[in-house]
């Protein structure tokens, strides 16, 4: 009986054990948690727009969530405006440079955007 109750032990600990990880990464991972959108990401002041068309980070160290969506959408903008240079037979340069003065223009006060000499400015 007495190796039973030893094996009953042990098979709990182990749902102990991931249940206490399980736990700890959640709370680890809450500040991450906080910018799930793009819209969110500007709030928080971690992402602008550039004059190129593309997203830029305003501020080191962002949290890997953050990183993984502005590269997703970087990643899918850059698909986008492929296409519309070839559709329109012009340069993906001057897509990138058309479509990044719009996005500039159209940023929500509060929001940084990234000047032409480079520098990261409030709306």
């Amino acid at each position: 009986m007495k190796g039973v109750n030893g094996m009953i032990r042990w098979a709990r600990a182990p749902f102990w054990l991931v249940l206490a990880l399980t736990w700890g990464l959640l709370v680890m991972g809450t500040s991450d948690v906080k910018a799930q959108s793009l819209e969110d990401i500007k709030k928080a002041g971690w992402a602008g727009e550039r004059p190129d068309g593309y997203l830029g980070f305003v501020k080191p160290g962002a949290p890997g969530n953050v990183q993984k969506v502005v590269k997703d959408i970087n990643s899918k903008r850059r698909a986008e405006y492929q296409k519309i240079a070839k559709k329109n037979k012009t340069s993906l340069k001057s897509v990138e440079l058309v479509i990044g003065a719009k996005l500039v223009k159209r940023a929500r006060p509060g929001e940084y955007v990234m000047n032409a000499a480079g520098k990261w400015i409030k709306k």
